[in-house]
């Protein structure tokens, strides 16, 4: 069973909810790392950390985390290390984020997507394996980009 990990803020709750069933229905097995419900403001970079450390210890494959547009979850999940994450707002950006961009984070923004769309965005971008071949190189060269950034940082 495919273990995938999902969050969100408080603007994202009752999406995460619905995104959780339609993924339990599917056969997934679901490690949801919160929040517990929308009522109360959280600060969304809190929990993508959460989902990210799920992803890169492998204890889950892929992560699906919303918010209310999905913007900020991605800027904050691709500030960590090793982490492809894809703001999706329809099926074909969902194909391609996994067919030629090997995605491992998903992020969905409750106030414009509604959860019919969400779950064929979810739905196509598991279901799309990697290419791989050009796009394996693209994605050494954005691992490139992480290391230099290190180093940069490093003072090197």
């Amino acid at each position: 069973m495919k273990k995938i990990v999902i969050a969100a803020d408080h603007a994202g709750y009752n999406l995460k909810e619905e995104v959780k069933e339609y993924l339990k229905e599917n056969g997934y097995e679901v490690i949801d790392m919160g929040v517990e419900s929308g009522k109360t403001s959280v600060d969304y970079p809190d929990y993508v950390i959460k989902a990210a450390k799920k992803v890169l210890s492998g204890e889950a494959e892929k992560a699906i985390i919303t918010c209310g547009t999905g913007a900020g979850t991605a800027m904050a999940a691709n500030k960590v290390r090793g982490i492809r994450a894809v703001a999706c707002y329809d099926v074909l950006g969902a194909r391609y984020a996994a067919l030629h961009n090997n995605a491992n984070v998903l992020t969905l923004g409750e106030r414009l997507t509604t959860p019919f769309v969400a779950k064929e965005i979810v739905k196509e971008w598991l279901n799309t394996p990697f290419e791989g071949g050009r796009h394996e190189r693209r994605l050494h060269l954005v691992k490139e980009i992480e290391e230099r950034h290190d180093m940069l940082i490093k003072g090197k």
